[in-house]
């Protein structure tokens, strides 16, 4: 095999990788060089979104093991044996989780691109129980690494609190 031939078979490496997504048990062929956000969108899963490609945004924020991630920033491979959850994975039997029903109530959605990472962010929070006795301020702090342009974050917040409020 001559060094073209190499090269190509290198840049085409796929890998089968075991993972459970949304609850279900998949095993996905992964080419090594895509990231999470990539393998997720090839999949179907639109949810999560690129807007910045470098993990500025949060805009593509999954949860790896309950933990908020930013996959675009995360090789698809990575996730071997671990648990991930995207936005589509948040619905239960048609009903919006509280922390969705939140965001809706609050107006705390506009466009909807970033929605979906915050919406994923915040699930975290609540669910590593670091929201007892949190203030606003710890809120925005928890949540700085998800831009929005459009709701100016007040309402984010709100949404938040929430959420907080209905997993009591």
């Amino acid at each position: 095999m001559n060094m073209e031939e190499r090269l190509t078979q290198h840049l085409t490496q796929k890998r089968l990788v075991a993972f459970t997504l949304n609850g279900k048990a998949v095993e996905l062929e992964i080419d090594i060089r895509h990231s999470l956000l990539e393998v997720l969108r090839n999949y179907g899963l639109t949810g999560a979104k690129e807007g910045c490609g470098v993990g500025e945004c949060g805009a593509c924020t999954v949860l790896i093991d309950g933990v908020a991630i930013n996959s675009c920033l995360t090789l698809g491979t990575w996730v071997e044996g671990k648990s991930v959850r995207t936005i589509e994975g948040e619905m239960n039997e048609g009903e919006l989780s509280p922390v969705q029903e939140a965001y809706v109530e609050s107006g705390a959605i506009q466009c909807g691109f970033c929605t979906p990472g915050l919406v994923m962010r915040t699930t975290a929070f609540i669910e590593s129980g670091e929201h007892h006795g949190c203030c606003r301020d710890d809120i925005r702090h928890e949540h700085a690494g998800n831009l929005c342009r459009c709701t100016g974050y007040s309402a984010v917040v709100d949404a938040v609190e929430a959420a907080v409020e209905k997993n009591r």
